[in-house]
């Protein structure tokens, strides 16, 4: 308890993740010093099997809430959803500025135009190098590369010290579009002396380095080189707008014609190219009605759903859901992403299915990673040299990787921090330690509904997903308080009734007498005659088909 109280005596910068550890997905750390908050990121995540029916998992900013007045503005180091996709459903709780680079701003601003949002939010457009100041923060923005156009990894300058946060990064000294990392400002930062580093961890568990994005565009060449006869169709992240300019290169040069297809691709495509970061020869991309135009050999389709996702346009192609797009043998696809943890089986029904259509699927040595490998790490390591290590952005896995490389490089090890979502860590140049917890967690969003399905409705859900329900009607006579009709049962997804008369009737059977019995004895209460019914029949159907449905009675009076 001394200790606790020794440490919040002194001003200690304090770091809490909000979301973002142990998961991919879902970003966002606050770091507070006396009265000021500055927000890194804002990002969801995609809901996991078991949360049936939601769209999106977005963070809970009760803290943010609380300290309202101490939040000095959300800053952010690139433009994936699971960094920005939360911030319309967040500002609309909590107005403050935002600040980012260009193509992240203009991707920000797509998100809010579709949330009414435009104009009532004040925005910073930051360039590499500058700072801005936020209360008790200086944030500066260093040039870094990422699978995503403007990157950048933060300095956030406070008077407990300096902490870096690369963000989602990788060492890239042949990037496709603009500069290689600004490496020389890292080592200028880690001369001074650097509290701590919050180094993205996703393949920390990888040795060697990521290859160069431009590799890909040989990689590309030779594909289309050896397919001449075929339509080419490729999936990727429609983020990814590097990797969307080498696939129109290649087009360019062998003569095809482009189609985007897929609504977040072609927000991407249009924002990236209205800002110069994509460079579009005249005349080579074509609307998907001018397809039957051209000959099939001739054209190029850039496509979502290299994840596997239901509802992507790749997804529908293989399903024969697309409107314009059928699958045949004449077409090669490409599958230019590695599934995100989680989706491999998803990724191979789509595989499957393709391949079914006769079409050939091309999904090995068509993507390079947009992470750190170990030793790019380690050069960050090395030219920053932070008192304390903070692995972020992984899994557990991955986090803890990182931390044995921190050793490695000399960090001590009791300096090297692995947190959880919700943990404020306190730091100052003579200690760091985590003093407590704040409320953090995921906020389910369903429909136009945020945060009012929770673990009771899920769980319903998954009931009714696994055994079905069965309804019980029945009427009561007002004057005498017996049966006056049913009971019916109404079941579904329990058992097809028509091949089950046996067993509805006998459960009809034993709910009449179970009633009666009830009446007999006095009980005219309909809580504990629900309850009564609900033993009943669940005890039978256990019995006779070892499934618990929901049973839910429903009472009338006549």
């Amino acid at each position: 308890m001394n200790k606790k109280k020794e440490m919040s005596q002194t001003s200690n910068l304090k770091i809490i993740p909000l979301g973002g550890l142990e998961q991919i997905g879902m970003n966002i750390t606050a770091f507070e010093y006396e009265d000021s908050i500055v927000v890194v990121d804002c990002g969801l995540s995609f809901p996991a099997d078991d949360m049936l029916g939601i769209d999106l998992v977005i963070p809970d900013i009760t803290y943010l809430l609380e300290n309202s007045s101490k939040v000095k503005g959300f800053v952010f180091t690139h433009g994936h959803e699971d960094h920005i996709g939360a911030l319309p459903y967040i500002l609309k709780q909590i107005n403050v500025p935002i600040y980012a680079t260009r193509l992240t701003m203009a991707l920000i601003e797509n998100k809010l135009k579709e949330h009414n949002l435009t104009g009532k939010i004040k925005k910073k457009v930051v360039k590499f190098g500058q700072s801005i100041n936020l209360g008790a923060f200086r944030i500066e923005f260093i040039k870094t590369n990422h699978s995503i156009v403007d990157a950048a990894a933060l300095a956030i300058h406070s008077p407990a010290g300096v902490v870096v946060h690369t963000g989602d990064f990788k060492v890239d000294y042949t990037p496709v579009y603009g500069d290689v990392i600004d490496l020389q400002r890292f080592a200028e930062i880690g001369k001074k002396g650097v509290l701590a580093l919050m180094c993205d961890s996703t393949n920390a568990e990888r040795p060697g380095f990521s290859a160069s994005e431009r590799t890909l565009g040989k990689t590309f060449d030779s594909i289309f080189g050896q397919h001449t006869n075929t339509r080419i169709i490729i999936a990727t992240f429609a983020s990814n707008v590097d990797r969307v300019q080498q696939i129109i290169n290649s087009a360019y040069k062998f003569g095809r014609k482009v189609v985007v297809e897929g609504r977040s691709m072609v927000n991407v495509i249009e924002t990236a190219s209205s800002i110069g970061c994509l460079n579009i020869p005249d005349n080579t991309l074509i609307n998907v009605e001018q397809l039957k135009n051209y000959p099939e050999e001739k054209t190029v389709i850039i496509t979502t759903g290299s994840q596997g996702e239901s509802m992507a346009a790749l997804s529908r192609m293989a399903f024969n859901m697309h409107r314009k797009i059928t699958i045949g043998s004449k077409d090669t696809i490409i599958f230019s992403s590695s599934p995100i943890p989680g989706n491999e089986k998803a990724v191979t029904r789509v595989i499957n299915e393709l391949t079914r259509k006769g079409a050939e699927v091309i999904f090995q040595d068509a993507h390079v990673s947009g992470h750190a490998c170990q030793e790019e790490i380690k050069l960050i390591y090395s030219l920053v040299k932070p008192q304390y290590a903070i692995p972020v952005h992984g899994e557990y896995k991955h986090l803890k990787a990182q931390s044995r490389l921190a050793v490695d490089l000399g960090v001590e090890k009791e300096n090297v921090f692995i947190i959880s979502v919700g943990d404020i860590l306190e730091l100052n140049k003579e200690k760091a330690k985590v003093t407590g917890k704040a409320q953090a967690g995921p906020i389910l969003v369903d429909g136009l509904g945020v945060g009012d399905v929770g673990n009771i409705v899920l769980r319903d859900r998954q009931h009714l997903a696994e055994d079905g329900i069965m309804i019980v009607v029945m009427a009561l006579d007002e004057a005498s308080g017996y049966l006056a009709s049913g009971p019916d049962i109404v079941s579904r997804g329990f058992v097809y009734v028509r091949e089950s008369d046996e067993l509805m009737d006998e459960a009809r059977m034993i709910l009449y007498n179970k009633v009666n019995e009830c009446m007999d004895r006095g009980i005219t209460d309909w809580g504990k005659l629900k309850m009564a019914i609900k033993e009943c029949l669940s005890d039978y159907v256990w019995k006779k088909t070892k499934r618990r449905p929901m049973i839910l009675p429903i009472i009338l009076e006549v």
